[in-house]
């Protein structure tokens, strides 16, 4: 926008320049042209005069005068021979401007170009008899350099370009000025923005500038008061849900427990195996439940992380479980530790243990499951391939839904909301989660982040 605005300072002063100076260059110029052929006219026919009257002394004052004037001036003077009077000059040629200037007795000019003007300034007066009113004997011809005159031409353009530039210049500088100084307040509310979508609802914007910006920034910086006040209420929420659904979950599970140590009977003891088995899966859902709801309430600003950090640690943690059904987990890609994401602290960490869980459940044994990191420019790749059944089309569609669950290899166990935490985990971060075919089939999920600046790899 600053640059809109200086561009446009500039144009109207461009354009006021050129309505203003171009015309009256041009005035200037065409009175430098007037100026000239009145003079030279003048004097030539000052010339006529001497040369018509046809008495010595005249004559000799027309060589004279004709001799001073092509020494004070870039001007030759030729005149044509009358009667007794013959000077010491040479005669104009015989062409169309001299015969036309005898038979009509007219003075005629020539330029010698339609641009401007040429390399001379030919002008061509008629010689009358008797003192000037007799019929026409004879001419002066007076001709003109006019590189004095080109000169005095380039000075007049070039002051006035020279003055154009500083002007432009002048605005330029007056623009950028004034072009900050009318969008420091939207500059002001860019940054408040900026931080609000990285998390930070307490980013706020100082009431300045124009009443249409102050108007503007009271009533985002009351949207940002009243949105942080309902995410901490659902925080609160959240909190309370995950003390009262977990107590009473655990408390069923132990009385469950109690009750099968104390039975002797194995219908009944398979009947509390199961209620037990529902117990711990609706534990399992309930601790979901909670995570996306944290997930989805906890605004939080991202940092600069190091996800080969990251990586290297979750990996660890899930060896030993990948180990016990003889699946490998291989690690491809750069380990740079100078490769950083824009992440919020946590998010990725639950985000490979929801991917990893869920590629080691699928996976068969003796099996890869492939974690894979890339840099592409201002983006992080981070891909997990597994080896299991993979998933259709229409499966892939509906994977990121809540409660739905893929057939896999161990059965239905799943809470159905392990890829919904993922995506909105990613989703949070500014990032995109992505599922494909893997090359020697299973699933491949693609997680593109945000490169975090002076990144490297």
């Amino acid at each position: 926008m600053n640059r809109q605005l200086i561009r446009s300072y500039i144009l109207i002063v461009a354009v006021a320049i050129f309505l203003f100076t171009v015309p009256v260059a041009f005035t200037l110029t065409s009175q430098l042209r007037d100026d000239t052929l009145q003079s030279v006219q003048r004097e030539a026919k000052t010339m006529a005069l001497l040369l018509g009257n046809g008495d010595s002394a005249s004559c000799d004052a027309l060589e004279e005068m004709a001799k001073a004037y092509s020494g004070q001036v870039p001007g030759t003077v030729q005149v044509t021979p009358v009667g007794t009077c013959a000077p010491d000059l040479s005669a104009p040629a015989k062409d169309p401007d001299l015969a036309r200037t005898m038979e009509d007795d007219q003075p005629t000019k020539s330029w010698g170009s339609d641009f401007i003007w040429g390399r001379h300034l030919v002008v061509t007066v008629p010689v009358h008899g008797e003192s000037g009113q007799g019929s026409v004997i004879g001419a002066v011809r007076i001709v003109y350099e006019t590189s004095d005159m080109t000169s005095r031409l380039w000075q007049i353009w070039g002051f006035r370009a020279g003055l154009a530039v500083l002007v432009l210049a002048a605005a330029a500088v007056i623009g950028a000025f004034a072009a900050r100084r009318i969008t420091a307040p939207l500059r002001q509310l860019n940054a408040m923005a900026s931080k609000f979508s990285d998390g930070d609802l307490t980013a706020r914007s100082p009431v300045t500038g124009p009443p249409e910006t102050q108007t503007l920034a009271r009533t985002l910086n009351q949207g940002a008061e009243r949105l942080d006040t309902l995410v901490a209420s659902q925080r609160i929420f959240v909190a309370d849900a995950s003390h009262q659904l977990r107590t009473p979950l655990t408390a069923l599970r132990l009385s469950l427990d109690n009750i099968a140590d104390g039975v002797d009977e194995e219908s009944v003891r398979e009947d509390v195996e199961q209620a037990t088995a529902e117990v711990v899966r609706m534990s399992r859902l309930v601790s979901g439940l909670l995570v996306l709801a944290r997930a989805e309430a906890k605004v939080t600003a991202t940092e600069p992380l190091s996800l080969a950090d990251i990586v290297a640690e979750r990996l660890t943690v899930w060896r030993p479980a990948a180990d016990e059904r003889g699946v490998t987990v291989a690690l491809r890609g750069s380990a740079d530790g100078r490769l950083l994401v824009l992440t919020s602290p946590g998010h990725l960490d639950q985000v490979l243990d929801n991917v990893l869980s869920n590629a080691l459940e699928v996976s068969p044994d003796g099996g890869t499951i492939t974690v894979r990191t890339e840099s592409r420019g201002d983006e992080v790749l981070l891909s997990v391939l597994d080896e299991g059944p993979g998933m259709s089309g229409a499966e892939k569609t509906r994977a990121f839904d809540r409660f739905w669950r893929g057939q896999g290899l161990t059965g239905r166990s799943g809470s159905g909301l392990g890829l919904a935490i993922v995506k909105q985990l990613v989703t949070d971060d500014g990032g995109i989660v992505t599922l494909r075919d893997a090359p020697g089939g299973g699933l491949w999920v693609e997680i593109r982040l945000r490169a975090a600046a002076g990144s490297g790899g």
